[in-house]
C-alpha cells in the first residue's frame, strides 16, 4: 500500500485572496505533498466575488478563522503542515501550538501578544483599519497606495500596483484590533502557546524592509519561544518586503521553506 502525501495547509493574511497561494501550492506538489490553500470563513471563491461581497467577511476575528482552520484540519487523514503568511502566519502558530499541524512556517507573521516592539512604519500600515474604531465590525479594502507602502515598498510601482489588481480583497478589521490592543488583554485571542514544549518544528520568515510585520516584531516573537525546547527558527530575508510571499521573489521564499522542512525530517511523501 503506497503511503498518502503529508497535507499543507496554506493560510493567508488580511487582504490577499487565498488564490494568491497557487504558485506555492503547485510548487509544495512537486516536492510530494498535498497542498490545500482555502480562504477564510466567508471568503468568496475568487478574487471578483470577493470584492462583490466585502460585508461576507467583515466582523471575523482571530478566534472565528483560527476554528474555521482547525475544522479543514480536523478533517483530513493526518495531522498536515501549515504555511501562513501575515496574520495568517499568526494562526499557524495557533494550530501548531494548539498540537494540530505537524510544523509550520509563519511567514511575516503578525504581532502575537507579548511582543512590545511597535514601529511607527507598522503604525501607518494599520491606520487605514485602526484609524476608525468602527472598522472592528467592518470590512476593509486598501487602496492601491496603501498596498504599495504595505505590501510592495521593496517592488517597482508596476508590479506593486499588478499585484494589488490580482490579488488584493477586502478583510475584516477585527483581527488588526485584537492584535494592536494584545497585550492589554489577558485573554487575547493572539495569545500563542509559545512555551509548548510538544509541538512540532516552527519556522518563523521576515521580511528585512517588511512595514506591515517590521522585522523586530517577527524577532519578538522568536524571542517569546525560547521558553520552549521545541525546535524553533528564524530566517531573514534582508530585502524583502510583506509581498514576498506573491512577488517576483516568491519561489526563493518557498523553495527556502520546503527545504527547511525536509531537513526537520518533514517530508511530503512518507517514506522519503
Amino acid at each position: 500500500m503506497t503511503a498518502s502525501p503529508t497535507p499543507l495547509v496554506f493560510i493567508h493574511g488580511l487582504w490577499l485572496h487565498a488564490t494568491s497561494w497557487q504558485p506555492w501550492a503547485d510548487l509544495a506538489a512537486e516536492h510530494g505533498y498535498a497542498p490545500v490553500a482555502p480562504g477564510w470563513p466567508g471568503e468568496a471563491a475568487t478574487v471578483a466575488e470577493a470584492r462583490r461581497a466585502p460585508e461576507a467577511v467583515a466582523g471575523r476575528g482571530i478566534d472565528d478563522v483560527t476554528d474555521h482552520y482547525a475544522g479543514i484540519i480536523g478533517a483530513l487523514d493526518a495531522p498536515p503542515v501549515v504555511i501562513g503568511h501575515s496574520f495568517g502566519g499568526l494562526i499557524a502558530q495557533k494550530l501548531l501550538g494548539k498540537g494540530l499541524a505537524r510544523a509550520a512556517v509563519a511567514i511575516d507573521p503578525a504581532q502575537i501578544k507579548g511582543v512590545k516592539a511597535l514601529p511607527p512604519a507598522q503604525l501607518r500600515s494599520g491606520f487605514p483599519v485602526l484609524g476608525n474604531p468602527a472598522n472592528r465590525g467592518r470590512s476593509v479594502a486598501l487602496t492601491a497606495a496603501q498596498f504599495r507602502y504595505g505590501f510592495g515598498n521593496a517592488l517597482e510601482q508596476a508590479e506593486s500596483d499588478e499585484l494589488f489588481e490580482r490579488h488584493t480583497i477586502p478583510s475584516p478589521g477585527r483581527p488588526l484590533f485584537e492584535a494592536a490592543f494584545a497585550n492589554f488583554s489577558r485573554n487575547s485571542a493572539a495569545k500563542v502557546a509559545t512555551d509548548n514544549a510538544d509541538r512540532g518544528p516552527l519556522l518563523l520568515i521576515s521580511g528585512g524592509v517588511d512595514h506591515t510585520v517590521p522585522d523586530a516584531v517577527t524577532r519578538g516573537a522568536y524571542k517569546l519561544y525560547a521558553k520552549s525546547p521545541a525546535v524553533t527558527e528564524l530566517k531573514q530575508f534582508p530585502d524583502r518586503g510583506h509581498s514576498l510571499t506573491l512577488d517576483h521573489g516568491w519561489r526563493e521564499v518557498a523553495t527556502y521553506a520546503l527545504e527547511w522542512l525536509d531537513k526537520k525530517g518533514v517530508h511530503g511523501s512518507p517514506g522519503v
